[in-house]
């Protein structure tokens, strides 16, 4: 039986304090944001869950053809940043020369490294002010593209450090990953 965490930690928890916060939950996921506030993020449903995956297994079939450039991971990976959070997005990826330079130990807990590429997907339980506030961290932390995928009210986010984040409605377009990740187009209609 999965262990239900509290409703509120204490702010201060130390890395390592907070990553075995994570370890006694599994199931659950957790963010501290800058101020070290704790939020615990509960299960999805199915529906977005299905919407990940979907995502997940695009982005993989990409990955498979490119390996050489870099690593991907699933939403259950934290990473420590430049500004001191611990964020988890619904999927990222880390160019191979920037992943490669971390020790073993940085790799088995929250990987201090921003990661070069972030997508988040709302859910209905997700405000999407607090998403997008949440991509605008990920952009100044040393992201270089992010993507807001809003199934709800069908509408993307891309953020980009230097500019403005670019909005638009509709799932009929196709994302870019552009120089970033080359030959990487994503059908907004599969998340649909």
């Amino acid at each position: 039986m999965r262990s239900t965490p509290p409703k509120s930690y204490p702010e201060g928890l130390t890395d390592d304090e907070f990553f075995v916060v994570c370890e006694s939950h599994p199931g659950w996921r957790f963010e501290r944001d800058v101020t070290g506030k704790v939020t615990v993020m509960s299960p999805v449903g199915a529906n977005s869950s299905n919407k990940n995956f979907t995502l997940t297994v695009l982005f993989g079939n990409w990955l498979h053809e490119h390996p050489e450039l870099g690593y991907a991971f699933d939403s259950s990976a934290g990473f420590t940043l430049p500004d001191g959070s611990i964020r988890s997005p619904d999927l990222s990826w880390i160019k191979k020369e920037r992943w490669e330079v971390l020790t073993p130990e940085e790799r088995n807990k929250f990987a201090p490294v921003c990661p070069d590429f972030v997508v988040e997907l709302r859910s209905a339980s997700d405000v999407l002010k607090t998403l997008q506030t949440k991509m605008t961290e990920w952009i100044n932390n040393g992201c270089q593209l992010g993507w807001l995928i809003d199934p709800l009210e069908q509408k993307v986010f891309i953020y980009q450090p230097g500019k403005p984040p670019e909005e638009f409605s509709g799932f009929h377009h196709k994302l870019s990953g552009g120089a970033l990740l080359p030959e990487f187009e994503l059908d907004l209609l599969k998340l649909k």
